[in-house]
């Protein structure tokens, strides 16, 4: 009898959750609604010289990289559409 106990209740918690149960994951982080992550692969020396700058200019490295990205659709002829008062 415990046997088909534990069946039934492995059987219970195998069945997948209702949509409407399951929360957004937007939900938890409204200022990243519909943002997308950029990302690329460096050396680790360039992620701790990122970081070092990010600390002597007292800036986080999502203003660095948006200053980085808008300097770079102005050199190519592109708008500047990253607001830097984020």
């Amino acid at each position: 009898m415990a046997k088909s106990n534990l069946v039934s209740a492995m059987r219970k918690s195998a069945q997948p959750t209702p949509a409407a149960a399951v929360t957004p994951a937007t939900s938890a982080r409204p200022g990243r609604d519909h943002k997308s992550p950029i990302t690329g692969f460096f050396g680790l020396d360039v992620k701790k010289q990122l970081r070092i700058l990010a600390a002597e200019q007292s800036k986080t490295i999502q203003r660095l990289l948006s200053e980085a990205l808008n300097d770079l659709f102005e050199k190519y002829k592109k708008p500047a559409i990253i607001p830097l008062d984020e």
